[in-house]
C-alpha cells in the first residue's frame, strides 16, 4: 500500500503523520520539553524484590524506579552469576527445587534470579505512563533498518508482514550463515524484503559493533547511568517506518531534513530521493488535513461513510468500542445491512486503534448478528486488518454475548492521553450535574442555611444558568420558599463559577458554610 510519511519540526514539538492513499493511520509526537526513553539502554541498580508479585524495581536514573517482570529477565545458568564480557547478569547460584515454584509457568521465583543492590543492564521496553514507572527488560535489542540484533538471544525470526514465503525462507538463510559467526539472535525486519548478503552482513556488523561499545561503556560506569540512548526521534521514524511502500517523505523543517538526509546516506542510500523538504506557505498538516484529522480522533464518535458510527471510550483498564447502524438502514435484507455495517466499521475500528494508540484489553461491539457466517466473516476481515498493524496483538473470537476481546501491546501514551488532560469542569466523569439538580439542591440547602442561622437575609452567588433557571423556570418554588421563610433573598449570576458551585452570604456579608 502506498504510503506518504509527513513530518512537522518547530521549536515545541516534533510530530510525524503516516498516511495510506491519503488516509492518516498513525501520527507520533514527541515534545521538546520531555525526552523519550523509550529503546534507551540503562545500568540499573535493584531497589525492591517482590517475589510475591515476581517483580522488581529498578534504579535507572529516572524520576520513578523501573519495573521489571520475571518474563522480562534473560538469565544464563553461570555458576558465578556474572558473564565473561564483564556485565553484569543474573545470580543462578540458588536453584529452584520446585518445577513451577514461580506460578503460572514460571521455574523460578525473581528471588532465585535477581538480589537487591544488584546491577544490570536493562533496556527500556514501555515509556512511563502516569504515576508507573517505565518497564524495562534485560532482553537487549539493538534495531537496525534491516535487522534487529538480540545479543542476548539465539533465535532467528522474521517480520509476520513479509508474504513471500521464498523471500521469508532467504533471508533466514541469509541470517543462519551469518550467526556461525556471531554470537546472538536476529529479528529480519519488513524493509530487508530483496536484501543483497553484502547489505545485510554490512547492518550485522554495524549492530554487533553498536554492542560492543555498550558493553564497554557498561563496564566504566555505575549504576544508575545512561548506557545508550537511541536516536533521535526523526531518525527512529525514518529507521522503523521509510521502506519501498513509502513513495515520499516530507519535512518542513531544514535542520531536521539535513539531519534526514545525513542519516539516510550513510544507512539507505536507495532512499535518498524519497526525502523531500517542504516549502510551501500553507502549514503541511493543515495542508495534507491532518490537523482536521486529529481534531476527530480526540472525539469520541466516528461516523462512518455508509450513515453508521462507532463509539470509543477510553478508561484506565480497557477500551471500549461500540458499532452501531447510525442512519444506515440498508435496502431490504437487514441481516446484509448489518453485515455491511459491521464489515466497513472493521477498517475504521483498526485504523481507529492505530491512529489513537490504544492499548491494553480492547473490547469491540459490533451490531448483532445472526448468521455464525457473517461472524466468521467479520472476524476474518478484523485478524486481517490487525495483521497490518506493528504492536502486538491477541484477538479471541466472539463471545456468547456477541463481543470481541482483544489485548495490544502498549509502549507509549495513548494520544488522547498526551494531548488532553481531565476536565477539571466534570473532573473525569464526562458529565455534571443538571441545572434542575443543581437548582433543586440550592434551594434545600438556603432552607437549612435559615433553619441553622435565622438569618431572614440571604445573599446567594451561583452560575448564571441557575440564576436563571430559578428566574424562570422554579420561580413559584422561589416565591413560596421566600413567603414560608420570610426571606428576603438577593441572586446574583457570576459566570465564572462552576455550574455546580454555590456561595451564600448572611447579611453582614459573612459567608455561611453547611455540610
Amino acid at each position: 500500500m502506498e504510503k506518504e510519511i509527513l513530518i512537522s519540526d518547530d521549536e515545541y514539538e516534533t510530530r510525524c503523520a503516516v498516511l495510506e492513499k491519503g488516509i492518516l493511520n498513525e501520527i507520533l509526537i514527541e515534545r521538546k520539553a520531555t525526552k523519550t526513553v523509550l529503546g534507551n539502554l540503562y545500568k540499573g541498580r535493584v531497589e525492591n524484590v517482590l517475589p510475591g508479585m515476581q517483580v522488581a524495581f529498578v534504579d535507572i536514573g529516572l524520576e520513578r524506579h523501573a519495573f521489571l517482570h520475571i518474563s522480562d529477565l534473560k538469565y544464563n545458568n553461570s555458576d558465578n552469576g556474572s558473564s565473561d564480557d564483564g556485565i553484569p547478569t543474573l545470580d543462578m547460584q540458588a536453584t529452584p527445587t520446585k518445577k513451577s515454584r514461580g506460578g503460572r509457568g514460571f521455574p523460578y521465583l525473581i528471588t532465585d534470579l535477581i538480589s537487591k543492590n544488584q546491577e544490570l543492564l536493562v533496556q527500556v521496553g514501555k515509556e512511563p505512563i502516569g504515576s508507573k514507572g517505565a518497564r524495562v527488560t534485560s532482553n537487549i535489542t539493538l534495531p537496525g533498518h534491516y535487522v534487529v540484533y538480540m545479543p542476548n538471544s539465539s533465535t532467528i525470526g522474521v517480520s509476520r508482514r513479509l508474504e513471500s514465503e521464498s523471500e521469508r525462507d532467504r533471508l533466514r538463510d541469509l541470517a543462519q550463515n551469518l550467526k556461525a559467526d556471531i554470537e546472538g539472535g536476529f529479528i529480519i525486519r519488513t524493509a530487508a524484503e530483496g536484501l543483497s548478503e553484502e547489505e545485510f552482513a554490512a547492518e550485522i556488523r554495524s549492530l554487533i559493533d553498536q554492542w560492543k561499545q555498550v558493553r564497554e561503556r557498561s563496564k566504566r560506569k555505575s549504576a544508575p547511568s545512561l548506557i545508550s540512548r537511541d536516536v533521535s526521534f526523526t531518525n527512529r521514524i525514518v529507521r522503523d517506518l521509510l521502506n519501498k511502500d513509502v513513495k515520499q517523505l516530507l519535512i518542513d523543517s531544514k535542520s531536521s531534513y539535513k539531519e534526514t538526509v545525513d542519516y539516510v546516506t550513510t544507512v539507505m542510500p536507495n532512499m535518498l530521493e524519497r526525502i523531500n523538504l517542504y516549502t510551501e506557505d500553507t502549514a503541511l498538516f493543515k495542508a495534507y488535513g491532518v490537523d482536521q484529522e486529529l481534531q476527530q480522533a480526540l472525539s469520541e464518535k466516528i461516523w462512518l461513510k455508509c450513515g453508521g458510527h462507532i463509539i470509543i471510550q477510553q478508561t484506565e483498564a480497557m477500551v471500549s468500542i461500540d458499532v452501531n447502524t447510525g442512519k444506515f438502514v440498508g435496502q431490504s435484507d437487514p441481516d446484509n445491512t448489518i453485515l455491511s455495517a459491521n464489515l466497513e466499521a472493521v477498517e475504521e475500528v483498526v485504523r481507529q486503534i492505530q491512529l489513537r494508540d490504544l492499548g491494553g484489553i480492547i473490547v469491540v461491539d459490533f451490531i448483532d448478528m445472526d448468521e455464525p457466517a457473517h461472524r466468521k466473516q467479520v472476524f476474518k476481515l478484523l485478524q486481517e486488518a490487525l495483521r497490518k498493524d506493528k504492536a502486538r496483538t491477541n484477538i479471541l473470537h466472539f463471545s456468547d454475548l456477541g463481543l470481541v476481546e482483544m489485548t495490544r501491546q502498549r509502549t507509549r501514551q495513548s494520544l488522547s492521553t498526551l494531548l488532553t488532560e481531565q476536565c477539571p469542569y466534570c473532573e473525569g466523569h464526562g458529565t455534571v450535574l443538571s441545572i434542575e439538580t443543581v437548582v433543586i439542591g440550592l434551594l434545600r440547602t438556603i432552607k437549612r442555611a435559615y433553619q441553622h442561622t435565622r438569618q431572614s437575609k440571604l445573599r446567594i452567588i451561583a452560575n448564571d444558568h441557575i440564576v436563571s433557571h430559578l428566574n424562570a423556570q422554579m420561580s413559584e418554588k422561589l416565591r413560596e420558599l421566600k413567603k414560608s421563610l420570610k426571606l428576603q433573598l438577593t441572586l446574583e449570576p457570576d459566570a465564572d463559577l462552576h455550574l455546580e458551585d454555590y456561595r451564600i452570604f448572611a447579611a453582614n456579608g459573612e459567608e455561611l458554610y453547611l455540610d
